[in-house]
């Protein structure tokens, strides 16, 4: 019976941070078919390694082992990495302990409130990250900084110049920026962007 209340606390929690917090904020789909069968997973593999009473450290090894696999899609954010160790990490609190207890459901409840809070839109809304190739081979950090700053609306607070093609006339640029006048940037034929994510 304490087991299965584990389970429950686990289901909870997981759902809570898959259908609760991620999905409304991110809306992929495909990502929690991978954020449940990896919790789902690893809860029974560590239940099932703890009641053949093989210890704790064997638990903790497959957290390590699991924590090292690197997910080599190019679609995978970071914050969608945090979703997949949250995943992990409730799996291994709820399947570790023989039976249910305050601290089980606390150390839940501080994972998924810690993925709440880390990931709100509200926390740091108006910082942004961009990767943008500009029509035009910047030379001068200072030229590149006032360009970007009226063509994203923003105040750039760092940039990283990736590429300068000479023969093309193009920049590549990452730019971290805050949106000052509370509006989406412009749209401009001067630039194309590659990427966009929070920061």
């Amino acid at each position: 019976m304490n087991q299965l209340e584990l389970v429950v606390l686990d289901l909870a929690a997981m759902a809570v941070l898959a259908f609760g917090v991620y999905f409304p904020r991110h809306h992929r789909r495909d990502l929690l078919a991978a954020f449940l069968g990896l919790n789902a997973g690893v809860l029974s593999v560590t239940m099932a390694l703890s009641s053949a009473s093989v210890g704790t450290g064997l638990g903790m090894g497959l957290f390590g082992v699991l924590s090292i696999t690197r997910l080599r899609s190019y679609e995978i954010a970071q914050h969608e990495i945090a979703y997949y160790f949250s995943a992990l990490a409730i799996g291994l609190i709820a399947g570790l302990p023989h039976s249910a207890s305050v601290l089980t459901g606390s150390l839940m409840a501080l994972v998924v409130g810690t993925m709440y809070v880390g990931d709100h839109p509200r926390l740091f809304g108006r910082h942004r990250q961009r990767t943008l190739r500009l029509d035009t081979a910047y030379m001068n950090d200072e030229a590149l900084r006032a360009h970007l700053e009226v063509l994203l609306g923003g105040r750039v607070a760092n940039l990283s110049v990736r590429n300068v093609d000479l023969v093309n006339d193009t920049t590549l640029v990452e730019v971290r920026y805050v949106v000052t006048d509370g509006s989406p940037a412009p749209a401009d034929a001067g630039a194309r962007v590659e990427q966009e994510a929070g920061v």
